[in-house]
This record gives structure tokens, C-alpha cells and sequence, in this order.
């Protein structure tokens, strides 16, 4: 097995790979597709709903072949099926067949973005993966820093089809030998005995894991539908699109500096006041933009800083408090709901700013966050016993 530090950086590189090449891929290619082809613009942006549909009802599945035989097989296997998509998308004759590519490319999604990703380290490093998670989501965080204008130079330069197939051959030739040749054959079986948290006490029991799913799949919605219609939702509020633009650039940054702090600090507290930060931050961000529009900058900074360190704490909280016995079917059957929420988001998003404008939409997205701060205040409160800090 390569070592540790080897793996961290190709896999955290193949990342931004894969989710530009699926994920981020719309927000450039979207409108293109749709004026050449004469679709629906809706029903072409919707195609990421139908793949994140697909990844979510395959994802406990392959969690389940993770927690096995661990992640070497459904990791190399999103980048053959990732390419096949888009390289059936660059020559769909009609819009079925678009949306066709979009579910294979979805379940590419479902075997190779951050929710796989996590369970695969979770199953090699066990209790010690925390910081191979946290360095990870910190090069992945240049995602859509690096794609979004990568995406937008393939556009201009060979069209969207042309674009398309540019990251189907990234996909089948930088994902599938990089989780080939840096992956392990397989995984050692879990340690003999009663299964124990990082802490050294018993895992939490199903309520737990109830709450754990309530606070990530909300705040996976919260987060997907400001992805989608952040910048429409700026304009409405009366900045210029090369203002909203130019703020909007700000989240990528926002992240990385929040997920640096908490690489920092992590051996000074436990995962679930990182959850317990991400929502509070976004909360916080949320509402400024709703009460103090002139406040963007800092709130956005302030959005972005929770966005990243949740995607940390979503891969950490499970681990620390249920431990390592079945952490990656756990995070198979935690991705189910909130993949579902985030293919959701777009169309509910969209209605959202159809009935209540701008300003309403950030008020009902600041109740939202609220409530998923009142749910991890929950979370803390049952998961005491677990909320020993492991000092590295």
C-alpha cells in the first residue's frame, strides 16, 4: 500500500477532478447545451438532479462493498463510468438520452465523490483517518476554484461537446490509474472485541444516527440550493452580476481557510463542535445576507468558512461517534437522504425564489439553518458519553 501521505494527495487531487468533471460541470456548461440543443434549460440543469438521484439510491450499497473489501474497485470504478457518461452526453442524439448519460454519471458520483472517498480512508485508517480526511477536503477545496474556469476555457475553445470529452479522458485517464495504483487490494478486517469510539467508550445507539442524518441532510440543501442560485439570489438583491461574481469567488477561499483552522485545531476538540461550527457559521452568513445585505462580503466569508469545515465533520463525526466497526456502510446509509436533499435542491430552490423573491428566500434558507443549529445542539447533548477528545 502506498503510504499515507501518497494516498492523501492523489486522492485529494483525483477529487477536484471528479467533481469537476460532474458536479461543477453544469454551472459552466448548462446554458451552452441548452441553446445549441434547443432543450429545456431546466431539464438540462436538472440532469445533475437525476445523477445525484441515482448516487444517492446506489450509495449505501457501496458502502456496504467498502466496509468488505474496501474502496480500490468502486473508486476506480466512478472514473470509467463517469467517462462513459459525459462521452455519451458530447453525442446524445435527443434529450432522453442527455439525461440517460446523467444517471450513469450519477453513479459514477455515488462510487467516487466525498461520501465513498471518506468511507474508503475511514476503512484503511480506521480511528486514525480524521486528519486523512481533514488534508483531503483541504486540496479538494480548490475544486471549483480550479474547474469552473478550466470548464469555461474548454468551452471556449472546443464548445461543450468538445469540453465534455476533454474530462471524460481526465476521468479515464488521471481517476482510473491514480485509485488503481494507490489503493490498497484489500483492507484488513476489523480488530477482535466490542467495537469502541475513538474516545474509548461503547458507539452511540440509533437516535444518534438519526440526529447525525437530520443535521447533514438539511445542511446538505442548504448548501446545494446556494450553489445552484447563489448568484441569481445576489442579483436580487441588487448587486451587479459582475459584483455577485466577484463575491461569489469568495466561497472557495472561505473554505480552504476554514478547513485550514480546523486541521489546526483538531486535536483540541472533538468532531462534533466542528458540526456544531459549520451550521452555527452558516446560520450566521445566512442571515446577514437575509438582515444586512451590505454585509456580503463577511457574510459570504462566514457561509463559506462553515461549507468547508462541514465537509470535514461530515466525514468525522461518524468515525468518532460510532467508531470504526461498519463506518463505511454508515456513511453509505448517511449519504442516502443527503444526496436525495441535494437533488432536490435545485427545483426547490428555484420555487423558492419564484414565490418569496431574494430577500424571502435567505429568510427561509436563515430558518432552515437555525433549525439545523437547533438539531446539532441535539446532537451534542445525546452524544456525551462518546465526546472524549482524541488527543494525536
Amino acid at each position: 500500500m502506498a503510504q499515507r501521505p501518497v494516498v492523501i494527495g492523489a486522492l485529494g487531487l483525483a477529487q477536484i477532478v471528479a467533481w469537476g468533471s460532474s458536479y461543477y460541470m453544469p454551472a459552466v456548461m448548462a446554458v451552452p447545451i441548452a441553446s445549441e440543443t434547443g432543450w429545456p434549460l431546466p431539464w438540462v440543469s436538472g440532469g445533475l438532479s437525476c445523477g445525484l438521484l441515482v448516487a444517492s439510491l446506489a450509495s449505501p450499497a457501496i458502502g456496504r462493498h467498502i466496509e468488505r473489501r474496501g474502496g480500490r474497485l468502486p473508486m476506480a470504478a466512478s472514473g470509467l463510468l463517469m467517462a462513459a457518461g459525459l462521452a455519451v452526453m458530447t453525442q446524445a442524439p435527443n434529450l432522453a438520452v442527455f439525461l440517460a448519460a446523467w444517471l450513469v454519471i450519477g453513479l459514477g458520483m455515488g462510487c467516487g465523490l466525498y461520501d465513498a472517498t471518506f468511507a474508503t480512508l475511514g476503512r484503511m485508517y480506521g480511528t486514525q483517518a480524521r486528519g486523512a480526511i481533514s488534508a483531503l477536503t483541504l486540496i479538494a477545496g480548490f475544486a471549483n476554484t480550479v474547474c469552473w474556469p478550466l470548464s469555461a476555457y474548454l468551452l471556449h475553445r472546443f464548445g461543450w461537446r468538445g469540453g465534455c470529452l476533454v474530462w471524460a479522458a481526465a476521468d479515464l485517464l488521471l481517476l482510473l490509474p491514480t485509485y488503481l495504483l494507490v489503493l490498497p487490494r484489500s483492507v484488513p478486517p476489523p480488530p477482535p472485541g466490542p467495537a469502541l469510539t475513538e474516545g474509548g467508550v461503547r458507539p452511540a445507539g440509533l437516535g444518534v444516527f438519526v440526529l447525525m442524518a437530520a443535521v447533514t441532510t438539511l445542511g446538505n440543501f442548504i448548501s446545494a440550493t446556494l450553489s445552484v442560485h447563489l448568484l441569481t439570489l445576489l442579483a436580487g438583491l441588487g448587486l451587479a452580476a459582475s459584483a455577485a461574481v466577484a463575491f461569489g469567488a469568495m466561497l472557495g477561499p472561505s473554505q480552504v481557510g476554514g478547513r485550514l483552522v480546523e486541521i489546526l485545531s483538531a486535536h483540541t476538540h472533538h468532531p462534533v463542535w466542528t458540526l456544531f461550527a459549520s451550521t452555527a457559521l452558516i446560520a450566521l452568513g445566512i442571515g446577514l445576507l437575509w438582515v444586512w445585505p451590505g454585509a456580503v462580503p463577511v457574510a459570504l466569508g462566514c457561509y463559506g468558512a462553515g461549507v468547508g469545515i462541514g465537509s470535514i465533520a461530515r466525514g468525522t463525526v461518524p468515525m468518532a461517534l460510532f467508531g470504526p466497526r461498519g463506518y463505511a456502510a454508515r456513511m453509505g446509509r448517511l449519504a442516502l437522504p443527503g444526496l436525495l436533499s441535494q437533488a432536490a435542491a435545485p427545483v426547490a430552490g428555484a420555487l423558492l425564489i419564484q414565490s418569496f423573491g431574494a430577500a424571502g428566500s435567505f429568510g427561509v434558507l436563515a430558518a432552515a439553518a437555525v433549525l439545523d443549529v437547533a438539531l446539532t445542539v441535539a446532537l451534542l447533548a445525546a452524544s456525551r458519553p462518546q465526546r472524549r477528545v482524541a488527543r494525536r
